[in-house]
């Protein structure tokens, strides 16, 4: 599963990339970056995605369904407005990637 990491004002946040079976689409999740163990098999690796805390579901196989957001936390959070927009242009893109797939009849290549 591939994510992306962001610092912001000195905080780590990560969008992770995976396709969600139960929903037919593909979910982009974004959640603040923990630090990686010390005994991480990639030292490159600093950070790694840690609890969803919002959840965009982008369908693949239907054009005309749109991508829908979901709130997985329990706790209040406050978001960046920086980072915020950072993780909605992912969002974007997955969708582009998606529909693109799809006009080509290859909904598996939106990866």
């Amino acid at each position: 599963m591939p994510w992306e990491l962001k610092e912001h004002a000195g905080r780590h946040y990560a969008v992770l990339f995976h396709y969600a079976l139960s929903d037919d689409a593909w979910a982009v999740e974004l959640s603040e970056a923990k630090p990686a163990s010390a005994e991480s098999s990639d030292a490159a690796v600093t950070h790694l995605p840690g609890a969803a805390f919002l959840v965009t579901h982008v369908p693949d196989e239907d054009p005309n369904l749109q991508p829908t957001v979901r709130v997985w936390s329990p706790d209040e959070r406050v978001v960046p407005y920086e980072v915020m927009r950072w993780y909605m242009e992912q969002v974007a893109d997955q969708v582009e990637r998606c529909r693109i797939a799809f006009e080509q009849g290859e909904p598996e290549a939106a990866e």
